[in-house]
């Protein structure tokens, strides 16, 4: 199989062989890895001054750095990010230039959610008096996100170059998430649902993010029917074993590789990570490998090679 039918079987939870397939949510190293700086650090300020061949130009560029990363570390599929100035259309002919140099060996996502997420700091107080003092209008805000999130992959079905969405909204602290239970319930699940189902109806894939503690929301995350959750953070105190035994027959499960072990801990603890994450998610199928977040700035880029060696010696299906 390609890396990206490999990746399709898993999210369909279809019975494995080979390697297990290699995702990550985002890889920022590309100046330490390639020389070239990632694309969410561009920003085009000048995008509408440039001449259409030089627009093209970055287009192209934006599809080659993508296609070289996945190719160099066997990822089987990666969201794509464009840069700050970016437009849809300017996304399109981006994912076209992919699809010409890269065929459909690799899985393309993008994002594509519309919940409420874990607010910032600037923005919580503001938040939560909404939630007390005006739920109903909270409502109507996530209904109108939802239904632009669905007009907007109506378009993008169209572009016949993407995958699947990633859901990128965290809901959770280490501890636990933002809103309680039955909050959650009431404010995120039913539009979730909507998100989720809106996107499957469309033939996309539908990877819901977000890290921290998910365990007192867990049932209502799989009851909104993704293909698979990410990123089943140990951080937060997510044990991928008790996660599979419990959702493992609904939803496909990705990452858990301990990203605080790549940036501080040894050698050996890496690898001895990364064994047990295979340990624990491998068996019956249904996993994808990754790690708890993404391969982001400041991370030794040296750690990850040395969890992909493992990952390459070690997660195949025999």
């Amino acid at each position: 199989m390609t890396p990206r039918e490999s990746m399709m079987a898993a999210l369909n939870r279809e019975p494995p062989r080979g390697h297990v397939p290699h995702f990550e949510l985002a890889f920022f190293l590309t100046m330490e890895a390639f020389g070239r700086i990632h694309v969410r650090h561009r920003a085009y300020h000048q995008w509408d001054q440039m001449s259409e061949h030089e627009r093209e130009l970055h287009r192209r560029d934006v599809a080659d750095l993508w296609v070289a990363t996945v190719r160099r570390f066997d990822l089987a599929g990666l969201l794509f990010y464009g840069p700050q100035g970016f437009t849809d259309d300017d996304v399109r002919r981006s994912l076209e230039h992919i699809r010409t140099l890269s065929g459909l060996e690799r899985f393309v996502a993008m994002h594509g959610d519309a919940t409420f997420s874990l607010p910032s700091g600037e923005t919580m107080m503001e938040f939560v008096s909404r939630l007390a003092e005006d739920p109903a209008g909270l409502k109507d805000e996530a209904q109108r996100r939802v239904d632009a999130a669905l007009e907007r992959g109506r378009a993008i079905q169209g572009w016949g170059t993407l995958d699947g969405f990633a859901l990128c909204a965290d809901y959770c602290f280490n501890d636990n998430p933002f809103l309680s239970p039955a909050m959650f319930d009431e404010f995120i699940t039913p539009y979730l649902v909507q998100l989720v189902a809106g996107y499957r109806e469309l033939g996309f894939y539908v990877i819901k993010h977000t890290d921290g503690n998910i365990m007192p929301i867990l049932d209502a995350l799989v009851s909104a029917n993704p293909h698979a959750l990410h990123s089943i953070d140990p951080q937060g105190g997510v044990d991928l074993a008790e996660v599979k035994a419990r959702v493992g027959d609904r939803v496909c499960l990705i990452g858990n590789v301990n990203c605080a072990l790549l940036q501080t801990g040894t050698d050996a603890q890496v690898v001895e990570d990364v064994r047990r994450a295979l340990r624990q998610g491998m068996p019956g199928g249904g996993y994808i490998f990754g790690t708890s977040n993404c391969i982001y700035t400041g991370m030794p880029l040296a750690r990850y090679e040395l969890m992909l060696k493992t990952w390459r010696e070690e997660g195949v299906y025999r």
